[in-house]
């Protein structure tokens, strides 16, 4: 794989689409784990390729396949948070029914509440989450911090972190159940 690797970089335009054609179920696969909506996991996928393609000269030979996860995961992440920017931005749009604010204020109140509701059922099932997981799901996607961050913390390998995170997410799809958050 290094090989080919190398002759994407000396632009190998032939070498890049054996590469995508080797990967290209794992990166939608890792990209639909976030997502979970077929039409946007295949958006992001091809974003994910533009940006590995990018991104290769930096590439350093610290393994491909997890190299490549941990960019398409990244890049769904913040797909993700996009989304729910631009959901928050179409409230603040939103007319209001009755002519003045009262009809945008009782929407933009239901939406916090429900907002409040759901975060408050993630963090109830949360607890169910074995406690080795749980500091690793709450630092990464709660406190929003780095995998770096996270091994100081803890005072073990970034691999340990990466590690850790693989494992609580199949937990998580082993054991939630998305209508379980409906």
């Amino acid at each position: 794989m290094e090989s080919l690797v190398e002759k994407v970089k000396k632009g190998s335009e032939h070498a890049f689409r054996i590469l995508i054609e080797t990967y290209k179920d794992h990166v939608f696969r890792s990209v639909y784990s976030v997502l979970r909506n077929q039409k946007d996991a295949e958006d992001a996928s091809q974003e994910v390729w533009i940006k590995i393609y990018r991104s290769l000269p930096n590439y350093e030979g610290q393994g491909f396949k997890t190299w490549i996860t941990r960019i398409a995961v990244h890049h769904a992440i913040d797909c993700k948070r996009k989304e729910v920017r631009r959901s928050e931005e179409l409230v603040d749009e939103l007319p209001s029914e009755t002519g003045n604010d009262e009809g945008h204020r009782q929407y933009f109140v239901e939406h916090q509440v429900l907002q409040k509701e759901q975060k408050q059922l993630v963090l109830r099932r949360l607890q169910d989450v074995p406690e080795a997981y749980r500091s690793v799901i709450v630092g990464f996607y709660i406190k929003e911090k780095s995998y770096q961050q996270l091994a100081k913390e803890e005072n073990v390998q970034v691999k340990t972190i990466e590690t850790k995170l693989y494992r609580a997410r199949l937990w998580i799809r082993k054991h939630w159940k998305e209508e379980d958050f409906i």
